[in-house]
């Protein structure tokens, strides 16, 4: 049986503004098994964005649980949770956010130089990866010289550079066009497996979910097992 890598328990996460109060999840359990691909789908403001972000250690839950690797994510400080997202975790956005400044191959090896990883290793991992996406002609570009596909393709690389346990994909393609969003769908799963690392995905996109290794539905700040 997989180890688990990540899971939630009895999570709620409720915000307050004011005399307001917004419950977003509420008693939600979900188990990721090491190796595994999991999609979340549901409507625009149903929480996955949310989800995510405690499964990141972006935000921490109200009440509940987060465990990654047995540890409780939101029962860390910042500056140790800061070193667990850098080491363990890989985020793709649906907006790259790339460093404009920077070109393809330093955006790559931001975070493992941050992790005080070697200068030249880095740039030979980071390259590599760079010339696995079909990008070995635009390791010198910035992102403003990349297409949409290629600046996904670029943060893909980045969000594997320190072979992080988990990879989480926000709409990774929900920006860009059909035939794109298709490469791109198709090279982060055989990337993310080829890697033999874990997905976590929030997808509008059926054909995608179907196909990761489960697929769950969040409705009523629920996860429901889909098909």
């Amino acid at each position: 049986m997989s180890e688990q890598l990540l899971r939630f328990e009895s999570v709620t996460k409720t915000y307050i503004s004011g005399e307001s109060r917004l419950v977003i999840l509420e008693d939600l359990d979900l188990s990721v098994p090491s190796g595994t691909s999991v999609a979340i789908t549901g409507k625009s403001g149903s929480g996955k964005s949310t989800l995510l972000n405690l499964a990141g250690g972006l935000d921490k839950p109200t009440a509940g649980s987060v465990l990654f690797l047995g540890r409780n994510v939101g029962k860390m400080h910042d500056k140790a949770l800061s070193a667990f997202r850098n080491r363990h975790i890989g985020f793709v956005f649906q907006s790259h956010i790339l460093l404009e400044d920077f070109n393809a191959l330093e955006n790559v090896c931001v975070p493992a130089l941050i992790r005080g990883d070697g200068r030249q290793a880095t740039i030979q991992r980071a390259t590599q990866l760079l010339k696995r996406v079909g990008l070995a002609d635009r390791l010198d570009h910035r992102p403003q010289k990349l297409s949409g596909g290629e600046r996904q393709r670029v943060a893909i690389c980045r969000a594997l550079i320190n072979q992080p346990d988990l990879i989480i994909a926000d709409e990774p393609t929900g920006s860009l066009d059909e035939a794109s969003a298709s490469d791109i769908e198709t090279l982060l799963l055989e990337m993310v497996k080829e890697e033999g690392r874990t997905l976590l995905l929030v997808t509008h996109n059926p054909l995608l979910a179907a196909r990761c290794s489960s697929v769950y539905l969040l409705q009523n700040r629920q996860l429901q097992e889909g098909p």
